[in-house]
């Protein structure tokens, strides 16, 4: 069964092209089935994120492809053809298995994606578009993934600076159970910040920002509260844990601020990072002991080294996924002679039922038993022979020789003298 893959990803497209090619979670279902009901397309996945839109199907077509999504997104196919990549075959598996271990993922190694493939499989398996070719690329893709991040490290270090940050206050309270974190600010990097801590579980979360609105909409995301932006010299004390990141020119948090902290919390140390540009953390707070004060210059050191570590990886990656392959390759070619070996076994059972059904016959008229053997031996011989012989016989002379070769190799005939 043919292979095709197209799509477009971070690295291909902008994201004002990627969002109008994007299919919310309720349209996928609707799609697949829609896809997969195409003349050309027998079976067919669609995996839609914000980094990327993909078609996988079971198909020889990619113009047809780019038509159907061009219709589907209501989008002419000439705008959207120079962002799409075609893959067929052995590049479409390769590339799903790439895919499936983060190696193509704007954060290299990260997880993320291949839940959102998981989730994908299964809308697709709802939605009727699954069948053989498909379940096994998948399938296999998911195992690759297991393999790649069990024995290389393209996992193993913050590539992030929410997860950086993470890691820079595990040196400092080993237990996040027991913690209370301030996040100040509620844009995109907070949030992001926000999310990743919050996975940790720490005792209490607050936000604060000047919007209330945006305040109260992030707290109630990652199950925290609120107080206004103003209040946080009195309330830092309260806290173990400092994340901000606000638009501010100035800075919210002064030296005074924080000695004041300590002195109230009897020099328990306070983390804080400030990823602010311009900072939200006078610098000279770094010189108070007990404060563990990071920039967003320290940790994209961090990241930077967490970075190289999977770099270093990537090679192990790349050949476990290239081996994985190179065994899915060989699978689906053989699953291309299923019909024409279940063609030939159906074939040659007509002619033993027809020829034995004749020796019964023979053998209820009383013919002797070694006559009918005889006969029903050598008239399954001539039925058997009987195609390879004719296709030798009416062969053109130029066809002859691959045709002789070809019988000499099926039936191990030994070399002409």
């Amino acid at each position: 069964m043919p292979l095709f893959a197209l799509g477009l990803n971070h690295d291909t497209a902008p994201i004002a092209v990627r969002e109008k090619l994007a299919f919310a979670p309720t349209e996928l279902s609707a799609a697949v089935a829609d896809l997969a009901g195409h003349a050309e397309v027998s079976e067919a996945a669609i995996i839609s994120t914000c980094n990327r839109t993909e078609l996988y199907c079971a198909s020889r077509d990619g113009s047809t492809l780019i038509s159907w999504l061009a219709e589907a997104r209501h989008i002419p196919p000439a705008d959207i053809a120079p962002y799409l990549y075609q893959l067929p075959g052995r590049e479409a598996a390769r590339h799903a298995f790439r895919v499936a271990s983060g190696l193509d993922s704007m954060v290299l190694g990260e997880t993320q994606i291949l839940g959102q493939i998981k989730d994908a499989v299964r809308d697709a398996e709802a939605a009727g578009g699954l069948g053989v070719t498909l379940n096994g690329l998948f399938q296999r893709a998911f195992s690759v993934a297991k393999e790649v991040r069990s024995q290389t490290a393209i996992g193993a270090n913050s590539v992030s600076m929410a997860a950086a940050a993470v890691r820079l206050a595990e040196r400092i309270f080993p237990d996040w159970h027991k913690l209370n974190v301030l996040f100040i600010g509620a844009g995109e990097m907070i949030e992001l910040c926000a999310t990743h801590i919050a996975a940790q579980k720490p005792k209490r979360m607050s936000v604060a920002n000047r919007t209330a609105e945006r305040s109260a909409a992030l707290a109630e995301r990652i199950g925290g509260d609120t107080f206004p932006l103003g209040d946080v010299p009195q309330h830092l004390a309260d806290y173990d844990v400092v994340v901000t990141c606000t638009a501010s020119q100035l800075p919210i948090l002064g030296k005074g601020a924080v000695e004041r902290a300590i002195k109230i919390r009897r020099h328990r140390p306070i983390f804080m990072v400030d990823l602010a540009v311009p900072r939200d953390v006078e610098p000279e707070v770094a010189e108070l002991q007990d404060v563990y004060l990071y920039s967003v210059d320290d940790l994209a050191n961090v990241v930077k080294q967490g970075r190289e570590e999977r770099r270093q990886a990537v090679g192990e990656a790349e050949q476990i996924i290239e081996r994985h392959t190179d065994a899915f390759m060989h699978w689906l070619d053989s699953r291309s002679l299923v019909p024409t070996i279940r063609s030939l076994k159906d074939h040659a059972e007509r002619i033993r039922r027809h020829e034995l059904e004749r020796a019964h016959k023979l053998l209820a008229k009383g013919e002797a038993p070694e006559r009918v053997l005889e006969a029903f031996s050598q008239a399954l011989a001539n039925k058997f022979l009987h195609a390879p012989l004719s296709a030798l016989g009416q062969a053109e002379a130029a066809r002859q020789p691959l045709l002789i070769d070809t019988v000499r190799q099926l039936y191990h005939l030994p070399d002409q003298e």
